[in-house]
């Protein structure tokens, strides 16, 4: 019969929400200022060249891509870096001992780094309002996109962190994977502007799905089926659930 350690569960999400709200100006505050850096720099570097795109204005237009992209990032950078010190000291022995099944351990990392993904959208978007005015246009589409980005990510996370050996091959992953996939979503530009290849392209990245969507919820314009990529996401937010339950299910990497 299925049972579900509430609990249990909740004490190893408080767990991760502290580990990072413990360092907050590094893993809160910084995401948000760089953020907010990136905005400027393309505000005043294209402000005058570029005053809209799609008919938004330009400003208007990167910014739900930016607070997207620093979801993206923190939730995949929490999970990952959680499991991976916890591996490198020797102590994630103590969380596998708790009475935890092997698919509450997944729901309490996961549900920790999709909190952080939130948190740091939410003070990025605090920050981006006092100087830009954004109207949410439907915030079905906002709330969403925000869970399927911070999931999916957070899952990634997850896998990551059991699967590295050392910090190397996480970053190796965040600087060759996480990132690019990230800056060729569609964060900072429309793909409609792009040559036919890499508007294919971007089409296979499910990134592009998240920000396009999230985008959308500010201004009601998308570069793609919505329902397509809703489709898309939830196939992969499945599969990637799947997997980190696989993964503490078998005990890869984590009980040798």
């Amino acid at each position: 019969m299925f049972s579900y350690n509430y609990l249990c569960v909740f004490t190893l999400f408080k767990k991760e929400v502290s580990r990072f709200l413990k360092v907050g100006i590094q893993t809160v505050v910084g995401p948000a200022i760089s953020s907010l850096l990136f905005l400027s720099v393309f505000s005043l570097a294209l402000g005058r060249s570029v005053n809209q795109i799609n008919g938004v204005d330009l400003a208007e237009f990167i910014a739900p891509g930016l607070i997207m992209m620093t979801m993206l990032q923190n939730s995949f950078a929490n999970a990952a870096s959680s499991i991976g010190q916890s591996k490198f000291q020797g102590n994630i022995v103590d969380i596998l001992m708790a009475p935890l099944s092997n698919y509450e351990l997944a729901t309490g990392y996961i549900m920790g780094a999709m909190a952080r993904g939130v948190i740091c959208g939410g003070v990025t978007f605090l920050g981006i309002i006092l100087f830009i005015p954004l109207n949410i246009y439907s915030y079905t589409a906002l709330f969403f996109y925000t869970l399927t980005g911070c999931l999916m990510m957070g899952s990634m996370g997850t896998m990551v962190g059991i699967w590295a050996d050392k910090w190397d091959q996480q970053q190796g992953i965040t600087n060759f994977i996480v990132l690019p996939l990230t800056f060729l979503s569609g964060t900072f530009y429309s793909i409609s502007r792009l040559p036919e290849f890499w508007q294919n392209f971007a089409l296979f990245n499910p990134f592009f799905y998240n920000i396009d969507g999230f985008r959308f919820a500010f201004i009601g314009q998308s570069d793609s089926s919505l329902m397509t990529g809703v489709i898309i996401l939830i196939f992969i937010n499945l599969c990637l659930f799947f997997s980190c339950y696989l993964m503490f299910e078998n005990g890869y990497k984590l009980k040798s």
